[in-house]
């Protein structure tokens, strides 16, 4: 795929469609002040070129059923690329596990869990260790309560364009 320079209008229609993937080519080609023809052809190409990865629904949670949120940092117990590796494969096949991050600081990974509650987290993170991913020590943070999350990123204050 070739690369292509984003302009002011790549970067505005991008924010527009991380705050509703469901808005339509009129009312986008409005927003970004485009006719629709050329915007729908610029988000094909946003597309094409992995810019746009995929579209979702952001689902109210809170509907379906009490949740818990906790974030673990994790330290390995081994630090050899393959640890790394068997980790981050073991881990990502948990499906309660939301984020991974591979950050610096006095700990390896921080991740992110959605659980129906405490005790699950308890039993998830017991069955986690039993299961050997190569973790010597964990340190867990619930949640009390989001009172800022924010779903999209703040690309035009990232990504500054002259053009």
């Amino acid at each position: 795929m070739s690369e292509f320079k984003l302009d002011r209008i790549d970067l505005k229609i991008l924010a527009e469609l991380q705050r509703n993937g469901r808005i339509t080519n009129t009312d986008l080609s409005e927003a970004v002040a485009l006719s629709p023809s050329p915007c729908l052809a610029r988000v094909k190409r946003l597309e094409k070129n992995g810019y746009i990865v995929s579209y979702h629904a952001h689902i109210a949670l809170e509907k379906l059923g009490e949740t818990s949120t906790v974030f673990t940092e994790v330290t390995l117990e081994d630090h050899h690329r393959e640890d790394f590796r068997k980790f981050e494969q073991r881990i990502g096949e948990v499906d309660e596990l939301l984020e991974c991050h591979l950050i610096s600081g006095g700990y390896d990974y921080l991740l992110k869990f959605v659980t129906r509650g405490v005790v699950h987290y308890q039993e998830l993170i017991e069955e986690i260790l039993e299961k050997d991913f190569g973790i010597t020590k964990y340190f867990s943070y619930v949640v009390l309560k989001s009172p800022i999350v924010k779903l999209h990123y703040p690309l035009t204050t990232l990504f500054k364009t002259d053009r």
